[in-house]
């Protein structure tokens, strides 16, 4: 829809956001039902179109606000942070993660800033190979490669598609309210209340979730998922495999990014909420007699890039992402372990499939809009998170020495075609034909 601009004389103080479909003939009426004049200082107001407020600004909040921006929505994304940057290391983008960003019109970029997954597998601590995957097999059966990317590479690739003006920090959401034709999302900034209205109010604000916190009051809070993790971005100018080792209630990962860097991460059994002074050291202690190259990219690793967190999930399912004109995404919705490296990518595909059902904007429809997101996405979502945990507890998080070895030989006799074969169909997803 075009912007329209009227002089009018100002009626009211602040909020600026005035409706008019009161105002109007019901002739007339229908045709600004999903619209909203703004006014200016000046006094001229510019009629726009369906608008979004996007609660939490990382890679699925963004990738939510580009999906929808795409669609003709006008988008305001609210973060925390005083400025719109994503921490942590590296993470890979599956098929189905590149699909949805071929989707919402990043798919070259992000080609071009990340690396192909190169051939790599499962080992134990002495570098015995349990299992190979051939990279060249699972991009023939998926019809696009995996690829190694930073959280920041790609946070900025996204927020470089989507308006300046957009993009709001230092936000801090409180409270979100909806009724049945638009939410109200209230919010602090340097210290002030202050509130906005939106047709649409998406939860993208992760695991803490405020939305999901203040709209499923019955949702119980995130599970410690029984691992603490911890993982850093490196300089690193040799070829790696894009692997993983377990040991006994254990495990080291490495992955490529493309840049001259490779991303690496480990995860223990532990009780939460532990921290050490260098937690650097408490990983070389851990893992630094595993095989080659894991001290070696330990000993290239400043102390300061390391981060440690405990990792959370969602262990009740919700029995909606949907309350009202509200919805909820990544981790707000299902977050999960990381065991099959889906966390990003679904995140991803709710944000795709959310344009896609979105695209009318908020007209009548909207509510069978958000249903049919709900319908698409919260199955295929919570089945990749049980799978996750399921993962994590026969991998990472084994411990019995016969339970180990008995594992250990399983994956061993597992032919190829079939191991390449489980791990795809986690990645074998399309986004609607209407994305």
């Amino acid at each position: 829809m075009q912007e329209a601009t009227f002089l009018l004389r100002p009626v009211r103080d602040p909020p600026y956001v005035l409706r008019i479909e009161e105002c109007l003939p019901p002739a007339v009426a229908g045709c600004f039902a999903a619209s909203r004049l703004r006014r200016h200082d000046d006094g001229a107001v510019t009629m726009t179109g369906s608008h979004a407020v996007v609660v939490g600004g990382g890679i699925g909040g963004l990738s939510a606000a580009l999906a929808l921006h795409r669609r003709g929505w006008r988008v305001t994304v609210l973060e925390r942070a005083p400025e719109l940057r994503e921490i942590g290391a590296g993470l890979t983008l599956m098929a189905n993660a590149m699909r949805g960003l071929d989707a919402l019109g990043l798919g070259p970029a992000v080609r071009r800033s990340g690396h192909s997954e190169t051939p790599g597998g499962i080992r134990t601590s002495t570098g015995r190979w349990l299992s190979r995957v051939d990279g060249e097999a699972m991009t023939r059966l998926l019809g696009t490669t995996a690829l190694g990317i930073h959280r920041a590479t790609l946070h900025r690739l996204l927020r470089e598609a989507l308006p300046t003006t957009a993009l709001h920090t230092g936000t801090e959401v409180i409270d979100v309210v909806t009724g049945p034709a638009d939410a109200e999302v209230r919010y602090h900034r340097d210290g002030t209340p202050d509130a906005v209205r939106a047709d649409l109010v998406v939860g993208a604000d992760g695991v803490h979730s405020v939305v999901r916190t203040r709209r499923w009051r019955q949702s119980p809070p995130p599970a410690y998922a029984g691992s603490t993790a911890w993982r850093a971005a490196i300089e690193w100018p040799e070829p790696v495999p894009s692997a993983i080792t377990w040991g006994r209630g254990s495990e080291f990962g490495m992955v490529p990014l493309g840049d001259g860097r490779v991303y690496w991460f480990g995860a223990v059994n532990a009780p939460p909420g532990g921290h050490t002074a260098d937690e650097l050291e408490t990983c070389r202690k851990l893992f630094g007699t595993w095989h080659d190259p894991i001290p070696a990219l330990l000993a290239a690793t400043a102390p300061e890039a390391v981060l440690r967190n405990d990792i959370l999930h969602l262990a009740a399912p919700l029995p909606s992402y949907v309350r009202g004109r509200v919805v909820l995404l990544g981790d707000a919705a299902h977050a999960m372990t990381p065991n099959l490296g889906q966390g990003a990518g679904q995140a991803i595909e709710d944000a795709v499939v959310l344009g896609a059902v979105c695209a009318a904007g908020a007209d009548e429809s909207l509510p069978t809009a958000l249903a049919a997101y709900d319908a698409q996405r919260r199955p295929r979502s919570q089945a990749i998170a049980r799978a996750a945990f399921r993962t994590g507890r026969y991998g990472q998080q084994l411990r019995n020495p016969l339970a180990v070895a008995a594992r250990n030989t399983l994956i061993r006799l597992t032919p190829a075609r079939t191991a390449v074969r489980a791990m795809a169909r986690y990645a074998d997803w399309q986004p609607p034909a209407a994305a």
